[in-house]
């Protein structure tokens, strides 16, 4: 954007904006299911010390807990998107909290029901199942349940646990409040005299800029304002980690890493292949960075000159653009769910360009019970059609799964979801290589996915890497300062990024990863396009029948565990092969590119 300030929300067309009135029609209309939620709470309190009286009032507690559960998902999705529009606005915030605080009243008003459940035996819930057959879609729940018995304690403790999770969150809410309301950063001079302010969203598409100085300046810059607030973030983060461990410990577990990753039962070997195998072949990484300095036509390659493209020209694209493209590369997964795609993009499921304080990245959000919603922060850019097809992935995973499951198994794990959304972004690749002529245009999207390797198999797993160190050092009874963090996080990047010079303000780069708040989330980028590269080799080569695996597996939900999801679709995460494949594919398009150079 080459004015200094991005526009505001109501300079932007309906049509680029998120439907949310097919939610709520109002916020009155909101207020009024806020009112009847909160006052059913009190249902759920009939059915404490009786949960497993008898089959028929097992089925009558689940599906009560499920009809409120559904009622403060819409009520919370609508306050936080409003939230994200302007994060600024101070009405909405105040909806948001009070949606969040609902959450948490609704949980802990429902807090009893596992520790009653797992006061059974397998053998005894069995005989429910068969008592009453409207019981036997929750027989995968109950194996979950009383899976998990030995990190669940009582119900007092569990209702403290769930009234908690307000303050147990404060962490992340602090740093997304300072990061996307208070900070701005100052404007940079441009090439041609004018000025570009950096943002949170646009930050790297600036670094695709030809101009290295421009280049530099906006690195300093912005690196420059994230010193200004760096005990705020470390604070913010401490007590985030803090409250990892803590909840870990609440609920007998070794560590933090091993708490997050087991409530998906992910055993912590699939964290530790992904690490090793990426480090051992960390050589493919430093091939892509000499590739970049050759082709950039420097001597060193500098922090700032990380994102800058390998193709010549620049590609302009509009977002009418990307979406046909997109639209178009879906064909290899159906007919069925090419249509999904188009429909949902004609029916304002996303919430297209950056406006004033709106916030920043791009997700897919929805419930069960809406159409599903996407926020980006379009960029006119190859690399916002990437991220379109990203969450369009999550979309219609989302969609799949609540047409086919209950809603007890529509809550899907991250480690699965991050795969949906990857195979999107392998078959645009596909589509986009095998059709487009224009050679500018194919040697960027060429650029483009390598870079999407890079950033998602070994940035997240250098960030991974991060997470778990900051995590030991404090369960090791050490304390993590900003110093720490900047030290920490400049061995990996010095380790992972070998060719490239350590300009100073990149140490800092951990402070605006906002991943870093939700606790080892971001090793499922990583594992998610390793698993995706498998499956999308699987569909190219064996067509329809690979794809309808695909798409059984989409709609799935989590009515499996993840590994065995991914097992059903044609891939095992629990070994290291997927990312080695991975690997190797990635180290094909760098072979590539450097026969092109």
């Amino acid at each position: 954007m080459s004015s200094a300030d991005v526009p505001e929300r109501s300079e932007i067309d309906e049509q680029h904006k998120w439907a949310l009135e097919a939610m709520f029609a109002s916020d009155e209309a909101w207020e009024a299911a806020f009112d009847a939620v909160q006052a059913k709470l009190d249902d759920l309190a009939a059915y404490e010390g009786r949960v497993t009286e008898s089959a028929e009032t097992l089925q009558a507690v689940l599906e009560t807990r499920e009809e409120i559960m559904r009622e403060v998902a819409n009520v919370s999705a609508y306050a936080r998107m409003r939230s994200d529009e302007d994060t600024a606005d101070q009405q909405y915030q105040a909806l948001s909290a009070r949606a969040q605080s609902l959450s948490a009243d609704a949980s802990s008003a429902a807090s009893f029901i596992e520790p009653e459940l797992q006061a059974c035996t397998r053998e005894e819930l069995q005989e429910y199942v068969e008592a009453n057959p409207e019981l036997e879609r929750y027989e995968h729940y109950f194996d979950d349940v009383l899976r998990m018995k030995p990190h669940t304690r009582s119900a007092e403790v569990e209702e403290l646990l769930a009234d908690l999770s307000e303050v147990t969150g404060a962490g992340g809410e602090v740093y997304n409040m300072l990061t996307n309301a208070d900070m701005e950063f100052p404007p940079v001079d441009e090439p041609d005299g004018g000025q570009v302010r950096p943002t949170l969203s646009n930050f790297t598409t600036l670094l695709k800029r030809r101009d290295r100085e421009f280049r530099r300046d906006v690195h300093e810059t912005f690196y420059g304002e994230w010193e200004t607030v760096r005990n705020a973030v470390g604070t913010a983060y401490k007590n985030s980690v803090k409250a990892d461990i803590k909840l870990a410990e609440a609920r007998n577990y070794e560590t933090a890493r091993q708490a997050s990753l087991d409530d998906a039962n992910i055993p912590v070997e699939v964290y530790d292949n992904l690490v090793e195998t990426v480090e051992d072949n960390i050589g493919t990484l430093h091939r892509h960075a000499d590739l970049k300095a050759d082709a950039l036509g420097v001597d060193e390659l500098r922090s700032w000159d990380l994102y800058a493209p390998l193709a010549e020209g620049d590609v302009d694209l509009s977002y009418e653009e990307a979406r046909e493209h997109v639209v178009e590369a879906m064909a290899p997964l159906g007919e069925d769910y090419q249509n999904r795609v188009a429909e949902g993009l004609d029916s304002r499921w996303v919430d297209v360009y950056e406006t004033a304080n709106k916030r920043s990245g791009a997700y897919s959000g929805g419930t069960y019970d809406s159409q599903p919603y996407i926020l980006m922060n379009f960029q006119d850019d190859i690399a916002s059609m990437y991220t379109l097809a990203h969450e369009l992935g999550h979309s219609l995973h989302s969609e799949l799964t609540s047409e086919h499951q209950p809603y007890v198994y529509s809550g899907y794990e991250i480690f699965v979801a991050e795969v949906a959304s990857t195979v999107n972004e392998a078959l645009l690749t596909e589509h986009l290589l095998e059709t487009v002529e224009d050679e500018t245009f194919r040697r960027h999207v060429l650029d483009e996915y390598l870079e999407r390797f890079r950033s998602t198999l070994f940035r997240q797993t250098m960030f991974a890497d991060f997470e778990h160190r900051t995590h030991e050092l404090v369960e090791g009874g050490e304390a993590i300062t900003p110093d720490v963090c900047d030290e920490i996080y400049a061995d990996l990047k010095s380790t992972y990024y070998e060719p490239m010079a350590m300009d100073e303000g990149i140490e800092r780069e951990w402070m605006r990863i906002p991943h870093f708040y939700y606790s080892f989330y971001v090793y499922q980028y990583a594992t998610g396009i390793s698993a995706a590269n498998a499956l999308v080799d699987r569909i190219l080569e064996e067509g329809e029948p690979a794809a309808a695996d695909y798409r059984e597996f989409l709609a799935k939900g989590s009515r499996e565990y993840p590994l065995e999801l991914l097992r059903g679709a044609g891939v095992d995460m629990a070994s290291p092969a997927p990312v080695e494949q991975a690997i190797d594919a990635y180290g094909d398009l760098v072979a590539e590119f450097e026969g092109l150079v």
